[in-house]
C-alpha cells in the first residue's frame, strides 16, 4: 500500500486551504472504498500531517488536528500541498520545516501535488524552477514576480512534469484529484469518483474562467502609459510601430520592456484587451458574434474566432452559450 500525505500548513491558511484538505481526504477515501468493494486492496494509506498539533482556520472557527508530525514520516509516495493565502514573501521562512521536508521527500522519490496557491509553497522549495506550473489566473503576475524561474502555464488546468503536479485556481483542485485517482488507481475508479462527486472529468483548461486585468505593478511608466492607451483605444487599428514612436522608444526596446513588465508582447496585450471586452459583451448582451467582433476592432471572422479560442479555450459561440443567461433561458 502506498502512503499519501495531506499537508496541514500552520501559517497563511485560508478557507480554501481547508477545502483542499477535506476534498483530498474525501476523494481518496472514496477511491479506496471503491477498490475494497471490488475486491482490491486500498491503494493508499491516507495521513494528514503538519508541524503542530492543530491548525486554526477561518479566524479560529474551525481547526484541524493532524494525525502525525511530518518528522515521523520517513517515506511517503504522494504529498498534497493545499492552497494557502497571505503575504507570500514570508512563505519560505514561516514554512521552512515544511519546505525542507518536501525537498527531502522528493529526493527519496515522493511525488508532489500543489493545489491553486499551494504552488507558492511548492515553488519555495526550488523544485519548480525550470518546470511548468499552473496556478489561479488571478495570482499569475504576483507569482511570476516572486518565482521568475518557474514556467507558468496559466491556461492549463493541470500540469504534470517529473513527478510534480500543479493545478489552477479555486475549486479546480477537484479536477486534479480525479486526475491523480486515474493515475494511481485506474480509469474506472476516476469515472466513479467523478460521478459520485459530480466533477467534470478530463477538463483541460481554466482559460475561459480568467478575467484579464493587465499587470501594472511593474514600475515602468512608459509601458504603463502604453497599456492605458491600448485599453482606451483597443477598438481602433493600433500600429505597434506608431505606438512605440508615440512614447519615443525604439520598437525592439519597446517590445522587450513590454514583455518584461507585463508578460505579454504589445500585440498579445492588445488581443487580450479586445477579447476581454468581447467576453463581457457576449456575457451580458444579445449582440451577435459579428456585432461584438466589429465593436472590439476585428473585421475578419476567422481571425476573431482563432484569437478568441486561443485565449479562452472555446469559440465565441460556445462562450456565449455557456455564460449568457438570456441565451440559455430564451
Amino acid at each position: 500500500m502506498k502512503h499519501l500525505t495531506i499537508l496541514i500548513p500552520n501559517a497563511q491558511t485560508g478557507p480554501n486551504t481547508l477545502s483542499c484538505i477535506i476534498g483530498t481526504w474525501h476523494v481518496f477515501t472514496s477511491a479506496n472504498e471503491y477498490w475494497k468493494k471490488n475486491g482490491k486492496r486500498p491503494a493508499f494509506n491516507i495521513e494528514m500531517a503538519g508541524i503542530s498539533t492543530h491548525t486554526d482556520f477561518v479566524n479560529g472557527l474551525l481547526s484541524v488536528m493532524p494525525q502525525a508530525n511530518i518528522s515521523s514520516i520517513k517515506k511517503t509516495d504522494l504529498i498534497v500541498i493545499p492552497a494557502i493565502q497571505g503575504d507570500f514573501k514570508k512563505l519560505h521562512q514561516e514554512n521552512l520545516l515544511l519546505v525542507n521536508w518536501i525537498n527531502e521527500q522528493y529526493k527519496k522519490g515522493s511525488e508532489l501535488a500543489s493545489m491553486c496557491t499551494g504552488a507558492y509553497l511548492l515553488a519555495s522549495t526550488g523544485l519548480l524552477d525550470n518546470k511548468t506550473c499552473s496556478i489561479h489566473w488571478n495570482a499569475v503576475n504576483n507569482f511570476r514576480g516572486l518565482f521568475p524561474k518557474v514556467i507558468v502555464k496559466a491556461e492549463k488546468l493541470i500540469t504534470d512534469e517529473q513527478g510534480i503536479y500543479t493545478n489552477g485556481g479555486g475549486y479546480s483542485f477537484l479536477n486534479l484529484l480525479i486526475y491523480l485517482v486515474e493515475k494511481y488507481y485506474d480509469r474506472q475508479t476516476a469515472i466513479y469518483c467523478s460521478k459520485i462527486f459530480q466533477i467534470d472529468i478530463d477538463r483541460q483548461t481554466q482559460s475561459d474562467f480568467a478575467i484579464f486585468t493587465g499587470q501594472k505593478a511593474h514600475g515602468d511608466e512608459v509601458v504603463k502609459k502604453a497599456q492605458e492607451y491600448i485599453e482606451n483605444n483597443f477598438y481602433e487599428k493600433i500600429s505597434m510601430e506608431n505606438l512605440s514612436q508615440k512614447f519615443a522608444v525604439g520598437r525592439r526596446n519597446f517590445d522587450r520592456r513590454f514583455i518584461k513588465a507585463t508578460g505579454n508582447t504589445p500585440v498579445e496585450y492588445l488581443q487580450r484587451v479586445k477579447i476581454e471586452s468581447a467576453k463581457k459583451a457576449l456575457e451580458t448582451t444579445r449582440k451577435t458574434i459579428s456585432e461584438v467582433m466589429y465593436e472590439v476592432g476585428y473585421a475578419d471572422v476567422k481571425a476573431f474566432r482563432e484569437v478568441f479560442r486561443k485565449i479562452t479555450g472555446v469559440s465565441p459561440l460556445e462562450y456565449k452559450n455557456k455564460y449568457n443567461k438570456e441565451m440559455a433561458f430564451g
